[in-house]
């Protein structure tokens, strides 16, 4: 039996016979081998040499990649404009905060062996239930996936079954985010307040401030940027993926052709919420922190421009954007930090007015150009 014989049966095998899956999944695993190998094999003080810093910074991008695709599964193809999915990111990372505070035990500042340091400088007395259980792995990367899940079930659940559409849902989103930055700030909810979860020590038993373990992390983050594009791709791709999208360009059609539009529109909506959450425990050991201020609404709204300039409804457009802003931004705030915000809003204006599909439309643009100007198709 053939390979596309196969895929046509099983759903998520289907993503592997698309060029353009193909291209993405092997320009990100030449990525990975080429940072790996500039990193390991060329030594210190070589001009291609890829110090650790470097490689940190990479891994972040590609956390980031992951979030960009997981807002897009929900823009691009259900047509819901999520101003809030930095929540989501925020409670994935929080998640693998708690753990790698736990793992930190009495090696800090205050030698308590139970209570995280800012627990005990605000004379906790013990450790709240809701902390329980982050000393183990497996609990705290299946919290990573619950509990961002949780909070998009019981949202979507509401919002969708109100059939609560466009700009509202789009407020509600952000309101979301917003109450949440706000309850995170108190110290009373027992996350660090506005200084947040830091000081990690070890993750797995390796020490992050390892050059080994950097690369764990960005290789990590690899792999994970690549199984999330994959499943939002079989998503897409499946008679549910076209569901989304009959439901994103005319929701009233399908809901009297007699789909149960609230049900695809929730599921959906927790994957992306879920990827989101992995998103941000991949984020979080690689920068070190994570606080009250990844709940900001302009982040989410950051997180919208990238797709936008990558282009919606593709996936790998949301990668490149998530990357190509995010470089931006590093370069720009080390030159011109106070011109960071402005030289963002320019790039998104001109993206709007001259590449209104964002990089990724440009790119189909010249193949398709290429195509028909090719000496085959003129023959």
């Amino acid at each position: 039996m053939s390979f596309q014989a196969t895929s046509s049966r099983f759903w998520l095998a289907r993503p592997f016979t698309e060029r353009a899956t193909q291209t993405f999944l092997g320009v990100l695993l030449a990525a990975l081998v080429i940072v790996t190998v500039l990193h390991v094999a060329v030594p210190q003080g070589h001009a291609l040499h890829v110090n650790a810093y470097t490689v940190n910074l990479f891994g972040k991008y590609l956390s980031y990649a992951l979030l960009a695709v997981a807002v897009d599964l929900v823009w691009g193809y259900l047509g819901i404009l999520s101003l809030g999915h930095g929540a989501f990111f925020a409670i994935g990372g929080y998640a693998m905060g708690m753990y790698l505070m736990r793992q930190i035990g009495d090696r800090g500042t205050y030698g308590d062996p139970v209570l995280p340091d800012f627990m005990v400088f605000l004379n906790w007395d013990s450790l709240p239930w809701y902390w329980l259980g982050f000393d183990m792995a497996w609990f705290a990367f299946a919290m990573v996936l619950l509990a961002p899940g949780l909070l998009a079930l019981i949202f979507g659940f509401l919002a969708f079954r109100s059939r609560v559409t466009g700009v509202y849902l789009s407020i509600i989103t952000q309101a979301l985010t917003f109450a949440l930055m706000l309850a995170f700030f108190r110290n009373e909810m027992g996350f660090g307040g506005n200084n947040g979860l830091t000081d990690f020590r070890e993750i797995l038993g390796f020490n992050l401030r390892s050059s080994d373990t950097r690369l764990g992390l960005f290789l990590a983050s690899g792999v994970a940027l690549a199984l999330g594009y994959l499943l939002c791709r079989a998503i897409v791709t499946s008679k549910l993926g076209r569901v989304c999208v009959a439901t994103r360009d005319a929701e009233a059609r399908t809901r009297f052709i007699g789909y149960r539009v609230e049900r695809f529109q929730l599921f959906v909506f927790v994957v992306s919420a879920m990827l989101a959450g992995v998103a941000g425990a991949l984020y979080v050991p690689q920068v070190g922190i994570i606080n009250p201020s990844e709940f900001s609404p302009l982040f989410s709204i950051e997180i919208v421009l990238w797709v936008a300039l990558g282009g919606r409804a593709t996936l790998y457009g949301a990668v490149i954007g998530a990357i190509l802003v995010n470089y931006a931004k590093t370069v720009f705030t080390g030159v011109m930090p106070d011109a960071w915000l402005f030289a963002l809003g320019g790039l998104f204006v001109l993206v709007t007015v001259l590449l209104p599909r964002g990089v990724a439309g440009l790119l189909s643009h010249r193949r398709q150009r290429d195509s028909t100007y090719s000496p085959e198709a003129s023959a």
